[in-house]
């Protein structure tokens, strides 16, 4: 690697290990604390890489991307910070950054950058563009997380976002694919055209596609959780994105199901799966990211109190607590954890028993994904549970179990079954062989939401 390298960082330490790592690879280095310094530099001709924190004491190292590419064309620069949220990766992207890390940065990882960076410096970038409307609102997206997994989903989500690509996002119950959809559009070009969501109930009757790219009107046209669409609601999406034109909306769909292990079982169509499969957005479950939850907790936290709500924090006992649990219910689960925790602690701090009792009230077993058509209830049951017991090592789980865990299956039970009898309550209650109060009262205590529709069969 050799090259002149421009760092620009508060942290004195930031500034140290990167000067002394990239001396070692053969870069001469020039540090500084501050972007007047380095805009001056660039200025003046030096350096063939730039590597800037955000936030410094006097400026916005965003901000300066589209000065330094007015100062010198085509000279990559690498963001690096410690804001963890989405919009940073956008923004980054949006000022047409050679690339973004997010604090604390992986030195190796780092350095593989640089060295991309600067054997592409004389490649020209496309025209900056201005910052997306809404970007403010942004930073309320509980879309936050250093993780690896999350980052690459926050630059993917900065790359595509622009294009016209169909957009396919994944992801267990609860892990945000509405928030990432909504990101992807509100923060892309086509962000003040109409943004619609749709069920397989709006394909129905011979205007029901056509009514749909009508409400879309060349904006963002997203089907909600396409893996549960029927075959002839899926025949009629197929030959909806048959008819697309040039000034169509751009297509993105959600799903919870694997479409491509359902595709193979012969129950989702292939045309459909390549249709709308472009790029595919992965969104981790919380199990995946567990470095996330102290960052999501405080954030949920942050915006309990700007809305009013009283301060409240998290022991480090709690906080170990809430970091152990499997969370099923993903994010969505641990939001609403957070707001009832603010409501119901008495005191500022919010103990671990405080913790203990509100999660003995919710399901703790990790969401039941197929294991094979033949696969019978009780060993999928069986299975899960044990895998439940052995996430606690050498601890029992908390006391309560046993209606935890009819709790857990009693919930997707009816949720089920309301679904079945397209929300009519008085067939749903007969259906489960249970008294219609009895069906009402499990509905408010399980919170769920009815929704009465025309059932499509």
């Amino acid at each position: 690697m050799d090259g002149t390298v421009l760092v620009a960082d508060d942290d004195r330490t930031i500034r140290t290990v990167l000067t002394q790592a990239l001396t070692r690879a053969g870069c001469k280095v020039h540090a500084t604390s501050s972007l007047t310094t380095l805009l001056r530099w660039v200025e003046e001709g030096k350096g063939d890489l730039v590597i800037s924190d955000v936030i410094m004491p006097d400026g916005n190292g965003l901000e300066m991307i589209p000065r330094i590419s007015q100062l010198r064309e085509g000279l990559p620069v690498i963001v690096i910070s410690a804001q963890n949220t989405i919009m940073t990766a956008i923004q980054a992207a949006e000022a047409q950054a050679y690339d973004y890390l997010p604090k604390p940065f992986d030195l190796p990882d780092l350095m593989k950058r640089a060295a991309r960076a600067l054997e592409n410096r004389r490649r020209v970038p496309r025209p900056a563009t201005p910052p997306p409307r809404g970007a403010e609102a942004g930073e309320e997206l509980p879309l936050v997380g250093r993780t690896a997994a999350m980052q690459a989903l926050y630059r993917l989500v900065a790359r595509v976002m622009n294009t016209d690509m169909a957009v396919l996002i994944t992801g267990e119950s609860g892990t945000g694919k509405s928030l990432i959809a909504r990101a992807v559009h509100d923060f892309s070009d086509r962000r003040t055209l109409p943004f619609v969501v749709a069920s397989a109930g709006d394909l129905v009757g011979v205007d029901g596609p056509s009514s749909l790219l009508a409400r879309a009107r060349g904006g963002t046209l997203v089907f909600d959780e396409l893996g549960d669409f029927d075959d002839e609601a899926q025949g009629r999406v197929v030959r909806m994105l048959d008819t697309l034109t040039d000034t169509a909306p751009r297509i993105m769909a959600t799903s919870q199901i694997d479409l491509s292990a359902r595709m193979a079982e012969g129950r989702f169509r292939q045309d459909l799966f390549y249709r709308i499969g472009g790029v595919t957005l992965a969104v981790p479950s919380l199990r995946e990211r567990v470095d996330d939850i102290p960052l999501l907790a405080e954030h949920f936290l942050s915006r309990a109190e700007r809305e009013g709500s009283p301060l409240r924090r998290l022991t480090a006992d709690a906080l170990t607590l809430v970091r152990a649990y499997s969370w099923p219910g993903n994010v969505r689960q641990l939001e609403n954890t957070i707001r009832r925790l603010v409501v119901t602690s008495a005191e500022p701090e919010v103990s671990r028993a405080e913790v203990e009792m509100v999660l003995g009230n919710q399901p703790v077993t990790e969401p039941m994904k197929s294991a094979g058509s033949g696969e019978k209830l009780t060993t999928s049951v069986a299975r899960h549970l044990r895998r439940y017991f052995d996430l606690h090592g050498a601890q029992l789980p908390p006391p309560g179990l046993y209606q935890r865990i009819l709790r857990e299956v009693e919930q997707p039970l009816i949720e089920i079954a309301l679904d079945a009898t397209a929300g009519n309550q008085a067939k749903c209650a007969d259906l489960l062989g249970i008294n219609r109060n009895t069906l009402r009262k499990k509905i408010t205590d399980l919170d769920i939401r009815v929704t009465r529709r025309r059932k499509l069969m």
